[in-house]
């Protein structure tokens, strides 16, 4: 049902015809994104994820002072009071191996988060080992990180003057250390991790003497008699990082069922104390049999995941990663979380102690400074997880079942999924991100967190850059080494989204395709391959100069040396229609014989068109100008474009210039032009006067072969190299050669002592050289040209349209479009247009099965800015479009008012000849076409609020020669299909689709005069054409080209001004010549069926579609109408009003498609519209 309301919302006003609904099923032209949107890229969002100083902790330090068996003076143990160290009882050995035990143990634990690093013990030492062991280790640590970890169980707390103890040779007494010169020998980046009671003090002195330095270091800049002036500078302490076990007046506590350095247990052994604590909780009671015996002898091992142990460590990494992404700013959790390995894991771990010690009246510090933690919901899924693993412990071990894997990642996906399903647009992001990075590592969950991910990404640049943020990048980057093609098409999508916001990654993802080429590459090729809907041209004329397809087949895509001519141009707008999809390509098979398709490249000279810069006359290039390069020596340099062929590559893409220079589109026409100029600049660069240059000026090499003389030097963007018989190999290398910088432009050197007179531009390139490669590099001394150089080449390739298409992939492409939104406002006013729509039929209607006795009240009449050539209504609004030479003027008929009025942007040699509403039923498009060929489509005209702005323009016929007794250009348009049928001073009728933006056929009239009128149906295929010489000529257009010319009728003798095909299977011909001889002719019947005479004379004619009305307008200053059976309705001959003058020659007149009105353009400037006597309306 719903569906069916999408598709026809008009049902239920119950009496539409069929042609009201199917307003909602007619295409729209050029409303695709390309044409509504500008043509940029999305602005690019600060990604802050990208670490520019990733670094590594490569060595640390263990510095125990646990004096074992002696207490410390200032610390009152209670009895019984935690013992263990690392796990170790310090009083079941010797004091010296148990020292030694616990610093191998504290090792070994350190190695399980960090296993490369470099690790020096210090137990119980004296200032200098301390002071030794810093320096050596910053020494070899150079700019990497260094960890300190400080262990001050067995001597008195930090002193508040920034004071630590370590012990004298006899261990007699307690030696004071200065925090002030650990930093000094530590030096910077470093960690600094600090177990002992009262270790806020150490963190705030810490700081105090950083900032003393950072003070220092100002006043010795300022002063060059300071100290510190003359001493190398000490290093910065901003990037170093302290854990502390406890604030600065708290003492670590003692309980003897935890360890004595619970603080390093949390941060080096985080799930066994996790679970040691987890047991002594009193919600523990719910999993009856588990003891801290029996957690003891948890099975598995912390890196493998499939074990109780590895996963229950894959849980806690993921719970408190999502934990720290969620609470810190994110600059801060990429510089503790994703910069270093060994930093991320203490910090996760750092997490868990602050959870374990707060609940001891203790509360761990670290610099920077983390937001409580303690409380995060998070910790519950932690616990919930535990629960579960311990529950199964009694059976696993005592009976050997199967351990059951905890659904904890399945469930934070169903989390994650509700997340992406019901939340609002505007919403905080998933706070299970994090972990669906992690699900990614399990087989068993990686597709579905791959669909997830990848709808996740899908919501815009913003869930990108929270994903790269949270560390997707290495996780997918690895993912394309999977061979299980299954993830094959996630990949593609995930990678599309992230590269369309981070184009830098582009240079990352490329160095591993060329690695895994077989992998990712071979996938986007074949999903490429599999693409079975490639649109295809209709059948071409195979005239002289025709190309093969780019495509042979929907099926077999074909690669080319050279893209086609369409591709160049769509990559210089994507606004303009591919009128230029002529298929310009080399073929494998043609060899260097390159010619056009039938259309507006043309291979004729004659059809030459002058160019000119916009902003300068002084580079002048034509089709003439090609000619005379070949055959004049004073054209040597740009003769080089060509090379030996005039049918080589060079010359075909010069054309190819020629004509995007005279493009109908601005901006495709400036671009063309300034190549062209550029080209130009540097072709003639050798015509100015040369100067000799030695050698030493120069950086010599080999000539690429011996008939080559003087110096090659490649220039950006230069000349084609000249072909020989020898050699004429594209693709063989070269070896280039660095250009000196003070190099003259244009001014090669050969080897000699005095130097040698400068080579041709031509002779300036190897005979051998890669298709791409540039040519010769030159500079200027020319201050004064290489500006204008500049200026020339600058933006000569700067569009945005591979920026906008790559935001195609940052923009959602599963969500709802906006207009399948059936409450959404652009929904809401296309039915409220359709309605419109269907109102106007309805009235129209009955205004005309009432019957029309006059047709001359004249409801509006105004004086145009210009003399009216064309004159067009739009089919539903009271708006009315008048176009003279070059300009377009818009009235609403009903207000008597001016709505717009604006340039159409062509020459001022041509005008325009014909108009056609497009998408007229919805968002109306007006095209305009002129007597040059050229077509342009213009939007948000007649708006008040915006100004006209051109959508797209394209050259829709070549070949036309400007004149003002021809026919100028005719068009015809129908919505249903999208085809846009022209012709005019041309032997062909052209057929465009612009759904594909291409030319898909090409109609030989078969007669040697111009068309002037145009008519199709659709739905027989069928095009009648008037022509000048007063034939009417009938083509099928699904028949062959030689073929397609079904009926041809003579019997006309003079100019058909007017030929209307009737839209229905029954629908007969009308035509109308000059002589004013109407005529009906069946297409079935090679005679006319009916014969009327109006009168003689007509400049201008127009037939109703629904109300059997014939208007015709005079030379001799009048209009007359009349019914479908020849009958005169109206005869206008004056202006109405008191003193109605006399109206002018008529040049115009254009029916309502559905009111009874009648628009009328005269000589004498006036537009006027005539409609029904006002009581019969």
């Amino acid at each position: 049902m719903e569906s069916e309301m999408l598709q026809s919302p008009l049902l239920g006003l119950g009496e539409e015809d069929e042609a009201d609904l199917t307003d909602w099923n007619l295409p729209l032209a050029f409303m695709k994104k390309r044409h509504c949107e500008k043509i940029e890229g999305s602005k690019s969002l600060a990604q802050s994820w990208r670490m520019k100083d990733r670094m590594k902790t490569v060595s640390v330090a263990l510095v125990l002072c646990l004096n074992v068996g002696v207490d410390p003076p200032d610390v009152v143990k209670t009895t019984p009071c935690a013992r263990l160290e690392c796990w170790i009882d310090p009083l079941s050995m010797g004091p010296q191996k148990a020292l030694e035990t616990i610093g191998a143990s504290l090792q070994k634990q350190y190695e399980n988060w960090q296993p490369r690093a470099r690790y020096k013990q210090s137990l119980d030492p004296t200032v200098d080992e301390v002071k030794k062991l810093c320096t050596s280790l910053r020494r070899n640590a150079k700019e990497e990180r260094v960890l300190f970890h400080y262990n001050g169980h067995g001597v008195p707390r930090p002193t508040v003057n920034g004071e630590i103890w370590v012990f004298n040779k006899n261990y007699t007494q307690y030696i004071p250390l200065s925090v002030y010169d650990l930093q000094t020998w530590m030096g910077s980046p470093s960690i600094f991790v600090y177990d002992c009671s009262n270790a806020g003090l150490i963190v705030k002195s810490f700081k105090q003497f950083a900032l003393q330095r950072e003070q220092e270091l100002e006043v010795a800049a300022i002063n060059p008699n300071h100290p510190l002036a003359q001493m190398p500078l000490p290093p910065s302490m901003k990037n170093c990082i302290q854990l502390a076990a406890c604030e600065a007046n708290e003492l670590l506590p003692m309980i003897p069922d935890l360890p004595a350095d619970l603080f390093t247990s949390c941060l080096t052994t985080p799930i066994k104390i996790a679970l040691r604590w987890f047991c002594m909780q009193k919600c523990v009671s719910l999993v009856p049999g588990v003891t801290l015996d029996l957690i003891e002898k948890i099975p598995g091992r912390l890196n493998d995941r499939r074990t109780p142990l590895g996963e229950l460590n894959w849980i806690f990494t993921a719970i408190t990663d999502t934990i720290a992404w969620n609470v810190l700013p994110r600059d801060l959790f990429q510089k503790l979380f994703r910069q270093d390995l060994l930093v991320a894991s203490l910090f996760r771990n750092f997490l868990l102690a602050e959870r374990i010690m707060r609940s001891y009246n203790c509360t761990p510090v670290s610099s920077p400074r983390l937001p409580p933690t303690y409380m995060h919901a998070m910790w519950q899924a932690w616990d919930l997880a535990v629960d579960i693993c311990l529950s199964q412990l009694p059976t696993i071990i005592e009976e050997g079942t199967a351990f059951r894997h905890s659904p904890f990642f399945a469930e934070q996906l169903t989390a994650f999924q509700v997340w992406l399903t019901m939340g609002v647009e505007n919403r905080s992001p998933p706070e299970q991100l994090p972990i669906v990075l992690q699900v990614l590592l399990s087989q068993v969950h990686r597709l579905r967190a791959l669909d997830l991910l990848g709808r996740f990404l899908d919501l815009g640049p913003w869930a990108v850059s929270l994903a790269l943020s949270v560390g997707i990048f290495p996780y997918v980057l690895k993912l394309l080494q999977s061979s299980a093609r299954e993830l094959r098409p996630l990949l593609v999508f995930i990678w599309a989204k992230i590269l369309a916001v981070d184009s830098e990654l582009v240079v990352a993802l490329s160095h591993l395709v060329v690695q895994y080429e077989s992998n990712f590459c071979t996938v986007a090729l074949q999903f490429m391959e599999e693409e079975k809907n490639y649109p295809l041209p209709s059948p071409a004329t195979a005239e002289g100069g025709s190309l093969t397809p780019v495509r042979d087949s929907p099926c077999t895509p074909r690669l080319r040396s050279v893209s086609s001519y369409g591709n160049i141009r769509a990559v210089t707008t994507a606004r303009s229609l591919n009128k230029s999809l002529q298929n310009l390509s080399l073929t494998e098979e043609s060899g260097s014989s390159v010619a056009f398709s039938p259309g507006n490249l043309s291979t004729s000279s004659s059809a030459s068109s002058t160019l000119g810069s916009p902003e300068s006359e002084e580079y002048i290039l034509s089709f003439e100008t090609i000619d005379k390069m070949r055959r004049v020596s004073s054209y040597s340099a740009l003769n080089s474009l060509i090379g030996v062929s005039f049918n080589s590559v060079y010359t075909q893409i010069w054309r190819v210039l020629l004509h995007l220079a005279a493009d109908p589109y601005p901006d495709v026409s400036d671009l063309a032009m300034k190549v062209l100029n550029s080209i130009a600049y540097k072709a003639t660069a050798n015509a100015r006067p040369q100067r000799v240059l030695t050698t030493s000026s120069l950086t010599q090499s080999a000539p690429a072969s011996p008939t080559n003389k003087g110096i090659h030097i490649h220039q950006a963007g230069g000349s084609p190299p000249t072909s020989s018989a020898s050699s004429s190999s594209l693709t063989n290398d070269v070896t280039k050669q660095p250009v000196g910088r003070d190099l003259p432009a244009g001014r090669p050197g050969g080897p000699g002592a005095a130097g040698v007179q400068y080579t041709p531009h031509s002779q300036q390139f190897p005979r051998t050289r890669k298709m791409f490669d540039k040519g010769p590099d030159q500079t200027t001394d020319d201050a004064d040209d290489a500006a204008g150089h500049r200026s020339l080449v600058s933006a000569t390739v700067q569009t945005g349209f591979c920026d906008w298409s790559a935001r195609y992939f940052a923009q959602p492409v599963m969500k709802i479009p906006e207009e399948h939104d059936l409450e959404s406002q652009i929904r809401k006013e296309r039915e409220w247009r359709f309605l419109r729509n269907t109102q106007v039929r309805q009235q129209a209607r009955q205004l005309i099965q009432k019957g029309i006795a006059k047709l001359d009240d004249q409801i509006f009449l105004n004086r145009n800015p210009g003399v009216p050539s064309v004159v067009k209504f739009h089919p539903f609004t009271p708006c009315v479009a008048v176009a003279d030479k070059d300009s377009i003027c818009f009235w609403d008929w009903e207000k008597g008012e001016k709505l717009d009025y604006f340039h159409n942007g062509n020459p001022r040699y041509t005008r325009v000849t014909a108009m056609e509403y497009l998408n007229g039923q919805d968002c109306s498009l007006l095209l305009t076409a002129t007597d040059d060929g050229a077509i342009r489509v213009w939007k948000n005209f007649a708006d008040l609020e915006k100004n006209p702005e051109m959508v797209t323009a394209w050259q829709g016929l070549s070949d036309m020669l400007p004149t003002t007794r021809g026919a100028g250009m005719v068009v015809d348009w129908e919505q249903e299909t999208g085809l846009l049928m022209s012709s005019g001073d041309v032997r062909i009728v052209r057929i465009w689709d612009t759904d594909r933006e291409m030319k898909v056929q090409d109609i030989p009239t078969g007669a040697d005069s111009c068309v002037t009128s145009l008519s199709c149906d659709s739905h027989r295929s069928l095009i009648v054409a008037g022509l000048g010489d007063g034939s009417i000529r009938v083509y099928d257009r699904r028949m062959a080209l030689s073929e397609c010319r079904v009926m041809t009728y003579r019997e006309h003798t003079a100019w058909v001004v007017k030929a209307y095909l009737q839209k229905h299977p029954e629908g007969h011909i009308m035509s109308v010549s000059v002589n004013g001889d109407v005529r009906f002719f069946d297409p079935r019947m090679p005679e006319s069926v009916n014969v009327l005479q109006i009168v003689k004379g007509l400049t201008a004619l127009d037939i109703h579609p629904q109300a059997n009305l014939i208007a015709c307008g005079s030379m001799n200053q009048f209009t007359a109408v009349y019914s479908g059976s020849g009958e005169l309705v109206s005869h206008i001959k004056y202006y109405d009003g008191f003193m109605g003058q006399r109206v002018g020659a008529i040049s115009c007149l254009a029916f309502h498609p559905h009111w009874p009105h009648l628009a009328v353009g005269s000589n004498d400037y006036y537009i006027s519209v005539y409609s029904v006597e006002k009581r019969a309306r």
